[in-house]
């Protein structure tokens, strides 16, 4: 139910310069909430990670979505933040990727509307609700496609996720249940653990969750998963971010899951 591929992306002319285009996306945050009054500085003088580190803990928020190239499922307005530069178009349509994609879903691809950048700062430095717990943290239990409507129920959706930094096991890299992809679609719970809590989860009782594992992946690699394989992302517990894309490829044609947003033809 999985795949992990090394040396995917030239890092050099790839994920770089998507690294320095968020740059410019974080002063654009920074200008903005510290004119809101919301932060102290702007943190110009520190690097990436420690920047945005510092940001959100400040700030007491997550802004992901500044960062990010979905808009989400609910509540968008004229305002919401949205960023598709031109080097994260390039990423999702590099070469080595599609060439990867059409090995699986055939040479008509198709980027999956269901896509995001995820920086996850560490939880010892994150921002907490209001219960307590971190903001945007470990990823719980799930399978992609159960957080898709059902008329993706026949699609062969890809999923391929890769960091933009190295991704290990104490910075939050992603976990999989080996051979869950050959199972039915369990049934997500919104508010398992915690009512308060965001997203879907899968009980754990309904697969084997002693049989997972982390698959820690480098700068340049990638991890593709089907649409059925169980899956989760470990908490950040080190002092530096995990960042990473996530992104869905499947055949041109073929229902999506998320209607409502557009995707587009990368390869034909």
């Amino acid at each position: 139910g999985f795949v992990h591929v090394p040396d995917v992306f030239d890092p050099e002319n790839t994920i770089d310069p998507v690294v320095d285009e968020y740059a410019g996306v974080l002063d654009s945050l920074a200008d903005k909430l510290y004119e809101q009054g919301k932060i102290a500085s702007t943190y110009s003088e520190l690097e990436f990670g420690d920047r945005v580190t510092k940001i959100y803990g400040e700030s007491g928020e997550v802004h992901n979505q500044f960062f990010d190239f979905s808009l989400p499922q609910s509540g968008v307005k004229p305002d919401t933040p949205f960023w598709a530069g031109p080097a994260v178009f390039n990423a999702l349509t590099a070469p080595g990727l599609l060439d990867v994609a059409e090995s699986i879903v055939g040479g008509e691809v198709y980027s999956n509307p269901v896509q995001h950048v995820r920086i996850k700062v560490p939880e010892s430095a994150s921002p907490r609700d209001k219960n307590g717990n971190v903001m945007f943290g470990a990823t719980p239990w799930h399978q992609d496609a159960g957080v898709v409507n059902p008329e993706a129920d026949e699609t062969n959706i890809l999923t391929v996720w890769f960091p933009l930094m190295d991704a290990g096991v104490e910075n939050g890299c992603l976990a999989i249940v080996p051979g869950s992809h050959r199972g039915e679609l369990l049934t997500h719970c919104p508010g398992y653990k915690d009512k308060d809590q965001p997203g879907l989860q899968i009980p754990e009782h309904l697969f084997d969750i002693g049989s997972s594992m982390p698959v820690p992946v480098k700068k340049g690699g990638a991890l593709l998963l089907t649409k059925q394989t169980v899956h989760s992302a470990l908490p950040n517990i080190s002092n530096r971010i995990r960042w990473s894309f996530d992104l869905r490829y499947q055949p041109t044609g073929e229902a999506t899951g998320r209607s409502v947003f557009p995707g587009f033809v990368a390869r034909s």
